[in-house]
């Protein structure tokens, strides 16, 4: 007889509950998250009615590869340039709710008795809200064209990349069980050291070999590569003492700042849903429900502190940061939940057996309260704002408007301020770079060289050579080239002042640049006599090699600008814009009335007070289309206007309303027609465009016959005479009323 695999077994056993749960969950229109953890229960030890998973330890296997692609997925959609363009406001309100929810979920664990590390693991989990649950709300209520869904998905941003740090830093602290303030500060440095070396090899090097590798790559072979970065990074990170899931995260977002990341993230999001589908499953196989009842309370006061907390940190943060109090209370209600993070913090307590049982099925009952809360508080945002405008004094509400006004201005940077951030910039970049090259040298490449080339001094010089001459452009970037230019040049002429700091700053430059060389040498050999000739010879050869090294690393710096800003210019779209008015993408559906039209018939800037920046078609880009621009189906527009104006004519590009007062009529009333032109036929004389046929009968001309001679397509500047017999495809109950002699 045949032996099924237990862990077959167990998948399909996982997969069909999956399966039947999600199609409840989808009909009743809930997040497919919490089926998925439903089904973990009804699958799990602690409910005996439905069959049992038996292989737990294989199912929490399949698991970590769930969070892996699903961390390399969110990965994807994060990319260190939008962190960078999401500007102070998302920072700021990321920065205040983070800090706000980490301390009051600290402080409610303490009031409710709990251990210490249950207590700091609460904090990370009510501090990350859930980008999946708010994405999908906005989707339903069809709010993501407004204000302040920019600023929600800015701050999402933020959130990812400071639950990656949390991670990093509750391994470290459930590791030493301390606070020991040396090892929390090694380890945020450790993390940004490898974040700043692994961004920089990873555009440097990955989109390149993308771009080499182009032409042989079908949807098969760029899946399987893909998939290979992503677990290589996963080992990489693991190899220097970080989680897999960085590592994953890490690299989505390096391929995420490629020409292709659109197509990665459609070709591995199958393979994402299933193995993220067995994660989200595995939560709900830990859940007990006799914990849940047992904990009611805890539950119901962790929900409650969830919602108000994020509601006042993520409303206070965006005030800060200079919003209106409309757009602050919208996105501290959006925020107001919490998601996937948050599980993969709670299963990192249970992992390193650092938290109680408790902790985990509470986090998750959480999770799924304020999931179907979420759209509610989105749907109220607007009418308890109006509440509160009216209820506050007039000069608090004076007060804010005022402030968010005077921070929406433009600020402008002094030289000094321009000439730090370039120089801070430059030290802190070729300084990793030099860094991980030292070490690279002298702990891989010299053993190397000395074990399998030449043995002895002999090729332990070779390898300090190799070292050097890989270090050299870097070396010239950090102490000799010329940052900031005009900048500097204007703190250059103010001899009193200036001179004598800017002296300072390239001094320090070239000792920071003799000390990496010194640093270097040391570690091949330990002798100041050697350290002394070495670092007299690195500076002859970057004095007479000057020129060289200038050009071989202005190409690099090239290739790394092209592969940063490819896909930035390949999907280029105009900056936001200030106070209500702003940005918003639509996309022209199919069955929409603008499909066909030209800009100028449409009117849109005229009937609904918006502007039309750009039109994405495929891989065109038409910025600032003209008058006789026509929209086709599918075609991508970037509309500038208010939340009210945007909304009322997404329903027009959406197709739900009509363009014009016209009724609907059924496909079967399209039919071609043949009409006979007269002498008093109403478009007799005029050209076909001038006739009105296409506006008021919905009619195309086909073919003209005019004197026996046959006319296909013709001109629609072509003009009707008597006697010319047309054929025109349109609505069969109009053509007639407008062509026929009456």
């Amino acid at each position: 007889m045949l032996h099924l695999p237990v862990l077959i077994t167990d998948l399909g056993l996982i997969l069909a509950a999956a399966g039947v749960t999600t199609l409840l969950f989808k009909k009743i229109r809930q997040p497919l998250v919490l089926g998925y953890i439903l089904a973990g229960m009804l699958v799990g030890p602690h409910i005996h009615f439905f069959p049992t998973v038996t292989d737990s330890e294989s199912v929490h296997i399949w698991a970590e590869i769930g969070v892996i692609f699903l961390l390399f997925s969110l990965g994807l959609e994060f990319s260190f340039k939008k962190l960078v363009k999401v500007g102070g406001s998302a920072s700021i309100t990321a920065i205040v709710e983070v800090a706000f929810m980490l301390l009051i979920g600290f402080v409610a664990g303490k009031l409710m008795g709990w251990a210490l590390m249950d207590c700091i693991f609460l904090g990370g989990i009510l501090s990350v809200s859930s980008t999946t649950i708010i994405i999908r709300a906005f989707e339903e209520l069809g709010v993501k064209h407004k204000k302040f869904a920019g600023l929600v998905f800015g701050v999402l941003i933020v959130e990812d990349l400071v639950a990656i740090l949390l991670l990093v830093l509750l391994s470290t602290l459930a590791v030493s069980r301390q606070f020991a303030g040396a090892e929390m500060f090694f380890s945020i440095l450790k993390l940004c050291f490898f974040l700043v070396l692994w961004f920089i090899g990873g555009i440097f090097l990955v989109p390149t070999f993308l771009k080499a590798t182009k032409k042989l790559m079908n949807d098969e072979t760029m899946l399987i590569v893909s998939l290979a970065l992503c677990l290589l990074m996963v080992m990489l990170a693991v190899k220097v003492g970080f989680s897999p899931a960085l590592g994953a995260f890490i690299m989505g977002s390096v391929l995420a700042e490629t020409t292709q990341a659109e197509k990665i993230e459609h070709l591995t999001k199958s393979v994402k849903d299933l193995f993220a589908a067995v994660f989200f499953v595995s939560v709900g196989m830990l859940i007990d429900p006799g914990i849940l009842v047992s904990y009611a309370v805890p539950i119901l006061i962790i929900t409650l502190a969830t919602i108000i907390g994020k509601f006042l940190s993520s409303g206070m943060g965006a005030l800060i940061s200079g919003q209106p109090l409309k757009t602050a209370v919208q996105t501290g209600m959006s925020l107001a939940q919490i998601g996937e993070f948050s599980f993969i913090i709670a299963t990192l307590g249970i992992t390193l057996k650092v938290t109680s049982d408790f902790l985990y099925p509470i986090a998750v009952a959480v999770s799924a309260i304020t999931t179907f809360t979420t759209p509610y508080l989105i749907k109220t945002s607007e009418p308890f704002y109006l509440f509160l405008e009216r209820k506050m004094p007039q000069k608090w509400v004076e007060g804010i408007n005022r402030y968010s006004s005077s921070t929406a201005g433009i600020t402008t940077m002094s030289d000094w301020k321009i000439l730090l951030k370039a120089y801070t910039f430059n030290t802190i970049i070729h300084a990793v770079i030099l860094i991980a090259i030292i070490f690279a040298g002298s702990r891989y490449l010299q053993p190397f060289i000395t074990e399998h080339i030449i043995n002895g001094n002999k090729g332990i010089i070779i390898s300090l050579i190799v070292s050097l001459i890989v270090m050299a452009p870097f070396l010239w970037a950090l102490a000799i080239r010329r940052i900031e230019r005009k900048a500097h040049a204007h703190l250059w002429l103010n001899k009193k002042y200036t001179r004598g700091p800017l002296i300072s700053l390239e001094i320090l430059r070239i000792g920071l640049a003799l000390f990496a060389v010194g640093f270097l040498i040391y570690q091949f050999y330990s002798t100041w006599a050697s350290i002394i000739v070495a670092l007299a010879l690195i500076i002859l050869a970057m004095t007479i090699f000057s020129r060289r090294l200038q050009a071989f690393y202005d190409r690099m710096e090239n290739r790394f600008l092209y592969n940063l800003n490819a896909r930035e210019e390949q999907n280029k779209q105009p900056e936001i814009l200030p106070w209500d008015t702003h940005l918003t993408e639509l996309t022209v559906s199919p069955e929409s009335d603008l499909v066909g039209k030209s800009l100028i018939e449409l009117a849109v800037r005229e009937r609904y007070g918006v502007n039309i920046a750009l039109i994405e078609r495929g891989t065109k880009m038409i910025p600032t289309p003209g008058r006789d621009e026509r929209l086709y189906p599918n075609d991508k527009v970037m509309l500038i206007g208010t939340d009210d104006q945007l909304a009322a004519i997404q329903e027009l590009f959406n197709g739900a309303i009509k363009d014009n007062d016209e009724t609907y009529f059924p496909k079967k009333d399209m039919t071609l027609q043949k009409i006979v032109i007269n002498s008093s036929s109403p478009v007799f004389a005029q050209t076909i465009r001038d006739s009105g046929i296409r506006e008021q009968t919905q009619g195309l001309v086909v073919g003209i016959e005019r004197k026996g001679v046959r006319i296909l397509n013709p001109d629609s500047n072509l003009i009707f005479e008597n006697e010319d017999i047309v054929w025109i495809v349109g609505n069969n109950k109009k053509i007639p009323d407008l062509l026929r002699k009456t």
